[in-house]
């Protein structure tokens, strides 16, 4: 199978990104109406218990595959490469199972440690998506590995179809058997979802990809492993990303423990905490969808490099890095500002409640997070493996201290948890940079910071303006939703305008830059803005 450049790679997982977080973002409205937001508290609990067993389940190994099959085929070692994929799949499926066994006798102890005992039934219905996702992350591994980045994105998008249909549908007909049933319904959507993927990874690797072997040159000399050298090769690599992601999620695990009870100590009731607790999970939840785009650069990032470290290519490395980083920030600086300036409008929207103000002070922690993202994919494909996760270590440890003592001032409350996550992506940030620079001589250039943010803040002032002076003049209207959900509408496609026209007149743009934009947008672009964009 032909190998995807990692441009396309990129465009491929993303649009995946983009899709599956939309559908996810459409889906919670419709959940909290049926559970309210003292049930979202309750699901939001037990999904932080899944992602976290998740993470320590598929985060290590899978891109541990990524990382080995991408090294052992730019060194034209491909039976290698296929023996990896085999011993990963099978160590993730122990893995997996065990953690699933382990969830469920846990389930009641775990809800009860985080002060959300009503948790337990969800926990233990969310426990078998960790054994099938193990084997899905096994396979997806082995395809970025190869550059095939299709099989990841299609199955991400039939998993959150499923996931979003069957949780709602679940969680109301269960509703009838209490609260805690209605949100046990909710995650066995997840369950589904998870099953429907791994089918289809399955099915797509027995078919279409078969372990084709390539032509491989008689004359050259290739380094063969031995199955134990592979082995401790898939567990060296995977042990310290499993470590790093954790120990992030565990940091997140904590929070939730954290959170409740500091809200409850500063004198808030059971329901307004769980309730509190709920608006950051929307809040997040509203962040996943631009962070999608960088995650997706991520994960096609740590192969690509991986592959020119193994090739010893200075000249490439450079290159995936000024595009990594320059991509991010495109994205996520005008994302931040987009979703600061229209707030209000997009949870009247989503009918997503009260928990605006949230993503009013907090959206500029995705600019923290794209950025840690890529440090981390450069310098895991750069071999930098334990390095990023003590980063990480550190960074979680100041987050979880500054929401200790924030969150528990009753004037500040659950604001302290935006302000702890400010601190948690710094400190890594700020090490990784360091490190980048010690070891790979790289960084990011102040062009490539100062030229979106400007571009941005340009576009958030108008798009304030356009929406909200709009919006008094036509409030007379009764149909306030219909008005909103037009008016935020044009807004972001003004805001989207405004943006690519004051970048490329700033040069700000080139044409490499407009490669990232999906074609059936692209045509979109007055041509008034694209005859300024540069070479």
């Amino acid at each position: 199978m032909k190998q995807q450049s990692f441009a396309k790679g990129f465009a491929i997982l993303s649009a995946a990104g983009i899709i599956t977080k939309v559908l996810s973002l459409l889906y919670i409205p419709f959940l909290v109406a049926i559970i309210g937001d003292d049930g979202y508290g309750i699901y939001g609990a037990a999904y932080s218990v899944y992602v976290f067993i998740y993470v320590l389940a598929n985060s290590g190994t899978p891109v541990a595959i990524s990382k080995l099959v991408s090294e052992l085929i730019a060194l034209d070692n491909h039976k290698d490469a296929i023996r990896s994929f085999k011993i990963a799949r099978f160590l993730m499926l122990v893995i997996g199972l065990v953690l699933s066994v382990l969830t469920i006798v846990f389930a009641h102890f775990i809800a009860d440690i985080m002060n959300f005992e009503r948790s337990t039934l969800s926990i233990m219905w969310l426990a078998p998506s960790i054994l099938i996702t193990a084997v899905s992350s096994a396979y997806r591994g082995y395809f970025q590995g190869k550059g095939n980045m299709t099989p990841t994105a299609v199955s991400q998008i039939i998993e959150q179809v499923v996931n979003a249909v069957f949780t709602v549908v679940l969680a109301a007909l269960l509703l009838r058997f209490g609260l805690e049933w209605a949100c046990a319904g909710g995650t066995i959507g997840t369950l589904l979802g998870a099953l429907s993927a791994a089918m289809f990874l399955i099915v797509y690797q027995k078919k279409v990809d078969r372990y084709k072997m390539p032509e491989i040159d008689i004359n050259v000399r290739v380094k063969k492993f031995k199955y134990k050298q592979l082995l401790n090769k898939v567990v060296n690599y995977s042990l310290p990303i499993t470590l790093c992601v954790g120990m992030q999620y565990a940091g997140n695990l904590v929070d939730v423990w954290n959170t409740k009870s500091r809200l409850l100590y500063s004198g808030f009731a059971e329901t307004e905490a769980s309730a509190m607790y709920g608006y950051l999970l929307k809040y997040q939840q509203l962040l996943n969808a631009p962070i999608a785009i960088t995650v997706a650069l991520a994960t096609a990032l740590l192969p690509a490099v991986s592959a020119a470290v193994a090739r010893r290519n200075s000249a490439e490395i450079e290159q995936k890095i000024n595009f990594a980083f320059r991509a991010s920030f495109l994205i996520a600086l005008p994302s931040a500002v987009g979703f600061s300036v229209l707030s209000l409008p997009i949870f009247r929207l989503l009918h997503y409640g009260q928990g605006e103000h949230l993503m009013k002070y907090g959206s500029f922690i995705l600019i923290l997070m794209a950025t840690v993202q890529i440090q981390t994919s450069i310098l895991q494909g750069a071999g930098k493996l334990y390095a990023t996760t003590f980063h990480m270590i550190l960074g979680i440890i100041g987050k979880i201290a500054t929401n200790y003592f924030l969150i528990a001032i009753p004037e500040i409350n659950i604001l302290g948890a935006i302000i702890g996550s400010m601190v948690g992506f710094l400190i890594p940030i700020i090490l990784n940079a360091i490190l980048m620079k010690r070891t790979l001589n790289a960084g990011v250039k102040a062009s490539t910071i100062l030229k979106p943010a400007f571009s941005s803040i340009i576009m958030g002032i108008i798009v304030f303006v356009f929406y909200f002076s709009l919006s008094f003049a036509l409030s007379f209207l009764n149909e306030s939703y219909i008005i909103n959900a037009i008016l935020l509408s044009l807004s972001i496609i003004v805001g989207g305008l405004v943006y690519f026209a004051v970048l490329a007149y700033i040069n700000g743009l080139n044409k490499s830059d407009l490669e990232l934009i999906p074609n059936r947008i692209r045509r979109f672009l007055p041509k008034q803005i694209l005859s300024m964009v540069k070479e």
